[in-house]
């Protein structure tokens, strides 16, 4: 029988429950928030509402897939184990690259953006020196051993949600109706990976059958909370940063500028967008320290790398990628979405019919097959995968 870390046996059902969605919760919003805005005004706010609630939905049901598997399954495992367990290694080495595509590509998305929201914030030196001064404390941090808790990085994200509040009631009188456009058809693909991004969180659906302990009956429930609270969240927030900062104001920033809390510190409440860009530097930074602490551990304990050879593994592609000028903010949440988050979906749908079949437990709760859902998924992650590889790396 495996060890539940944390069971909370004597807290409420209603504790216990918000303690779940606020696992899931605190997975999903993350530096994708701060993406949207900018891609969404360019490719059309109509049409990126419609991919955001399309995709939303998407992830509610792949959130639900991954719940029922790993309720039908005995033994406790990450996504990596539950592929090998229901795929068998092929399915494990996918599921591994797709771990490392989408912690890579988010401490590299980390690193550009503390360096370009600390440069807004203290308005003296560059981007790149702020992203030095915070990779050195970001590694010895983790070279220590020191760990950001959980409970800091979900009063951090609490924190986020009230400056979005914030942001609506400020920003309503400067909305303007020119800034929504219907949809610009050559732009249509390049929010796709960012959003996906931005949805991401199911290698946390395991974390919350063990926060849930024997209240597993709340899983579905928890899920469909935590999955639903970001669509309607991430359209909001982009409504009021694009109907206030618009998308001409969005093009006249640097790539690494067209982050929402630095466009709203330079085109709407310069005070709103101080606090908010402080959140986003503290949230990013417990964001870096959690998955660069876990891919440390990976080579460590997994491949058994030594600790400085681990360290150099995990923070020397995201540094060259920032010191080579690789890639922008923008860029990088696309392609690691795209990619990483593609392959998730895959993964799971796959995994999700075979634990119908191999399962060794009777789950709380079951799903149909949803073979055609299952299928359609599986299609538009697939050519989502291809395009991404056939425009970033081919074109």
């Amino acid at each position: 029988m495996f060890k539940k870390r944390g069971e909370p046996r004597s807290l409420s059902e209603k504790s216990i429950f918000w303690m779940g969605v606020a696992t899931l919760l605190g997975t999903i919003v993350g530096a994708g928030i701060l993406g949207i805005p900018y891609v969404v005004a360019k490719a059309g706010v109509l049409y990126g509402f419609f991919l955001m609630l399309l995709l939303g939905v998407a992830f509610v049901f792949l959130n639900l897939f991954a719940g029922e598997m790993v309720l039908r399954t005995k033994e406790q495992h990450q996504l990596t184990g539950y592929a090998e367990k229901y795929l068998g290694k092929t399915g494990r080495v996918f599921m591994t690259l797709s771990m490392l595509i989408s912690i890579y590509g988010a401490l590299t998305a980390y690193l550009i953006g503390e360096g370009a929201a600390l440069h807004a914030i203290l308005k003296v030196g560059a981007p790149l020196i702020f992203t030095l001064i915070f990779f050195v404390i970001g590694v010895a941090i983790v070279h220590k051993g020191i760990r950001a808790t959980g409970r800091a990085e979900l009063f951090l994200i609490l924190l986020l949600l009230g400056v979005i509040v914030l942001i609506g009631i400020l920003s309503i009188p400067s909305i303007q109706q020119s800034n929504f456009s219907v949809a610009n058809i050559p732009f249509l693909f390049l929010p796709y990976g960012v959003i996906l991004f931005a949805f991401m969180g199911s290698p946390a659906i395991p974390v919350v059958q063990e926060v849930l302990g024997e209240k597993k009956q709340l899983m579905k429930k928890v899920i469909i909370t935590a999955s639903i609270i970001p669509i309607f969240l991430y359209i909001l927030f982009t409504f009021f940063v694009v109907g206030t900062v618009g998308l001409d104001n969005f093009e006249l920033l640097e790539p690494n500028q067209r982050i929402a809390t630095i466009a709203l510190q330079l085109y709407s409440h310069p005070l709103l967008g101080l606090f908010a860009n402080l959140l986003a530097v503290l949230s990013m930074f417990t964001s870096f320290l959690t998955l660069s602490t876990a891919l440390v551990e990976v080579y460590q304990y997994d491949y058994r790398f030594s600790r400085m050879v681990a360290l150099l593994l995990t923070f020397s592609l995201p540094l060259l990628m920032v010191l080579f000028k690789l890639t922008t903010f923008i860029a990088v949440l696309g392609v690691t979405g795209a990619l990483a988050g593609g392959m998730d979906g895959i993964l799971i749908t796959l995994m999700y019919w075979k634990a119908k079949v191999l399962g060794d437990r009777q789950p709380e709760y079951s799903l149909r097959k949803h073979y055609v859902l299952g299928g359609f998924l599986i299609l538009l992650f697939s050519l989502g995968i291809v395009y991404q590889i056939v425009t970033r790396f081919l074109g």
